[in-house]
């Protein structure tokens, strides 16, 4: 018996990057990203980054966060090469072994916020490249739900905001697809 293709191919994605850095860094991951992942449509307002001290020995105090999502859509398969590209950007903005920013890139659709992260663990597929992903908010009952696993700062107002209204942009960007 052969291999059946398959019966639908999957819906393309909307590419976002989380940032968490100085402001100065993200300025220049902004600029750098862009012309990785094309032009920014959707961007959170920039807030400071206090829900751990985790990133501080290696990157200093006063850091913010801050989300960027992309005009258009990519393959779902795009992910791990988002990730890399990511990766990228960090280590060329680095001084020495130290990172100056933390760039985490991932998709919205309808039903989902998804991550890609380095780091496996029990609930995150491997996706190639090294490199792992894990589903961060739901769509359910009209909003994004967090998981048990979701980052305090993935469920903050000003996230769940910014992933409403990439999904919208998703909306009509998959409408201008099918059109």
């Amino acid at each position: 018996m052969g291999l059946r293709p398959p019966r639908q191919k999957p819906m393309p994605v909307k590419i976002f990057c989380g940032m968490i850095a100085k402001q100065e860094a993200i300025e220049q991951a902004v600029r750098r990203l862009s012309v990785c992942f094309g032009q920014i449509d959707v961007e959170s307002k920039v807030v400071r980054f206090e829900v751990t001290d985790y990133y501080e020995e290696e990157m200093g105090r006063g850091l913010v966060r801050k989300w960027l999502a992309f005009e258009g859509l990519r393959e779902r398969g795009f992910l791990p090469l988002a990730k890399h590209m990511a990766l990228e950007i960090e280590a060329q903005l680095s001084e020495g072994c130290r990172r100056k920013i933390n760039i985490d890139p991932g998709y919205v659709d309808n039903a989902q916020v998804v991550l890609a992260t380095t780091k496996n663990y029990a609930h995150r597929i491997y996706i190639g490249m090294g490199y792992y992903a894990e589903v961060t908010l739901v769509y359910r009952g009209g909003g994004f739900k967090p998981l048990e696993w979701t980052y305090p700062d993935y469920q903050s107002p000003i996230a769940l905001e910014f992933f409403t209204r990439a999904r919208s942009i998703y909306h009509a960007e998959v409408r201008a697809l099918e059109t």
